[in-house]
């Protein structure tokens, strides 16, 4: 779908199949003498409704390709489904449409489909239309409950985002409705109970308990990582950076590290002849060499191949310095100015370090 993968969780066909048993008996009385093919119209209908589903996700997808955020997945699974956009939304107004396009969306399916239910025939296909209808309304409508991790949730934290100018006061406004919707769920049965008169089974308990759940650990992992993303703009590469030495790749190492340690660095570079940085030494295969082989050896069997993504920014910060880190892995990096002048060299343990002395 537009370069984006679709997957289906195994938790989908279960929940397909357990519609198919549910929807039996009202399909049977919708068109009786259907005999086993009951379950296969309950099955169809379950494909039908997560159809609705995809669409629903798909233009999560296309909102955030406009604004110019990659997606790499949809997953359907049993409580719906699930877009993974890439980054995050610049401004309040990104986040707005990127979130609120999927409610709309539904509610769009709801409304074409009770529109069409009204003037199509009964039997199997305005059975299926009118619960199509049904449950893209009930769809589009809970989705905009004020709480993380349903789209409403993203609303309300582009809402406060815009007006506080805070996205982390946003998330964590959002987080907490989203905690507030789980409890509101747990005591659903017993408030619809008090409501309508109809008096909760066991089935209704485990439900709401699987979405109350669903809902409470999204709402505070959203929260965790709001917390944790305010203290990354106090991570400066500049500021963890080791000194760098410089040496040919054709140097011992036991001479480059005589060199190093005379020099006060805490990094090697292998350059070419004219200069060019190729190489960084990795600390874990210097530590991991003999000193008996140390002077045999040239520093470049033990220096990583300065690729693309391991060169970064000296000034590079934040969420950049950790999302630039974490697309390629890798124990060292080099950081450099913007003239191309090494400045020094960057490991994922001082950014580790750093950031748990952040977190005590």
């Amino acid at each position: 779908m537009a370069g984006v993968d679709v997957l289906i969780t195994p938790s989908w066909f279960l929940i397909a199949a357990l519609l198919a048993i549910v929807l039996a008996p009202i399909v049977e009385r919708s068109q009786p003498g259907l005999g086993p093919w009951r379950y296969l119209a309950g099955f169809a209908f379950a494909v039908l409704l997560y159809l609705s589903v995809l669409l629903h996700e798909a233009s999560h997808a296309v909102m955030a390709q406009r604004f110019g955020h990659p997606v790499s997945s949809i997953t359907l699974h049993f409580l719906g489904g699930m877009t993974a956009i890439e980054g995050e939304s610049r401004r309040p107004r990104e986040e707005f449409w990127i979130a609120v396009v999927g409610p709309l969306t539904s509610i769009a399916v709801g409304v074409v489909s009770w529109l069409a239910w009204q003037v199509l025939p009964g039997g199997l296909i305005g059975l299926a239309v009118g619960g199509l209808a049904a449950a893209n309304l009930l769809v589009g409508v809970l989705n905009l409950v004020p709480g993380l991790p349903l789209d409403g949730g993203r609303v309300l934290k582009a809402g406060v985002w815009s007006l506080s100018g805070n996205m982390h006061r946003g998330t964590i406004a959002a987080g907490w409705g989203g905690r507030l919707t789980a409890v509101a769920v747990l005591a659903w049965p017993l408030l619809g109970e008090r409501l309508f008169g109809t008096r909760p089974q066991l089935v209704d308990y485990l439900l709401v308990f699987v979405i109350a759940l669903f809902l409470w650990t999204g709402a505070t992992a959203a929260m965790q990582g709001a917390r944790m993303r305010r203290e990354l703009p106090s991570l400066v590469a500049r500021d963890l950076a080791r000194r760098t030495l410089a040496v040919p790749g054709d140097l011992p190492v036991a001479e480059a590290v005589r060199r190093a340690q005379e020099a006060g660095a805490g990094g090697i570079v292998t350059v070419s002849g004219s200069g060019t940085p190729v190489g960084i030494v990795n600390e874990g295969a210097l530590l991991a060499t003999p000193e008996d082989r140390r002077p045999w050896m040239a520093v470049s069997s033990i220096a990583r191949t300065i690729e693309d993504g391991l060169s970064l920014p000296v000034d590079i910060v934040g969420e950049d310095l950790i999302r630039a880190i974490t697309r390629v892995p890798a124990h060292e990096y080099l950081l450099v100015e913007k003239g191309g002048e090494v400045y020094g060299v960057l490991t994922t343990a001082d950014v580790d370090r750093a950031f748990s002395q952040r977190h005590r």
